[in-house]
């Protein structure tokens, strides 16, 4: 009995060894099959319906996704992202999207693996990223020189396109560094608290429109009573006549 269980172990430890290095693999590159219903532009690259396999393909300060068919044999295209950040990570894949003109493709702005908060923005052509910073009105992020592939990527200056063309450094308009929760809850408790103070506070009784009614009638109480005295005073006195 002993025995079978000491072999029942080891053959679990021995499938898990085997099973841990896909996971892990699967971990740090991301890979991911996404499926899309209508053309969709990535980074410049207009991908048609269908179903894509999306993986990390190189992790530095930056990094460079590898967009392939969906059995991964073709390589489509190989593109840069900035970190992008959300508070609160999903069970699901996300993408997201841009605004994007009028009969043009739509724009993806990140992509999201499941369970994790750090997101991939992606970066796009200086010139199509003036038309979506111009359509969405924020500033979008593109390369400043052309680059075709990896290694040309690695080095690729990277700035921000505002609305109205300007190019900016990408920190100075994008969050690219995890948000502080805790900085935000307590942001948040304090103005939550200043707000409470401001309601205790006793509100400030109206002004009244003048004053100049008041003096004018201190005014003519003050004549009256003047006229009063003045007739007490020249009033004859009473004479007794014995």
């Amino acid at each position: 009995m002993i025995k079978k269980t000491l072999w029942i172990g080891i053959a679990l430890t021995v499938l898990g060894l085997l099973s841990a290095p896909s996971a892990r693999a699967d971990e740090w590159n991301r890979e991911t099959k996404i499926t899309f219903s209508h053309p969709v532009d990535v980074a410049g690259h207009v991908l048609v319906a269908g179903t894509y396999l999306f993986k990390i393909a190189d992790v530095n300060d930056r990094h460079i996704v590898q967009i392939s068919s969906a059995d991964g044999k073709t390589i489509i295209a190989t593109v840069m992202t900035i970190p992008d950040y959300r508070l609160m990570p999903t069970n699901d894949t996300v993408i997201t999207f841009r605004e994007v003109p009028k009969g043009s493709p739509e724009a993806v702005r990140a992509w999201f693996y499941p369970g994790r908060t750090l997101g991939e923005e992606f970066v796009y052509p200086k010139q199509r990223a003036i038309e979506l910073a111009r359509a969405s009105k924020v500033p979008v992020p593109a390369l400043a020189v052309d680059a075709v592939d990896a290694a040309a990527l690695r080095t690729a200056p990277i700035v921000a396109v505002t609305p109205d063309e300007k190019e900016v450094p990408v920190t100075a308009v994008i969050q690219t560094t995890p948000v502080d929760t805790t900085t935000v809850a307590r942001t948040e408790a304090r103005l939550s608290r200043n707000d409470a103070a401001d309601r205790n506070v006793p509100a400030q009784l109206p002004k009244t429109a003048s004053t100049l009614p008041i003096f004018i009638t201190v005014g003519i109480a003050a004549v009256g009573l003047a006229l009063g005295l003045r007739a007490f005073v020249k009033r004859p006195a009473t004479v007794s006549v014995r």
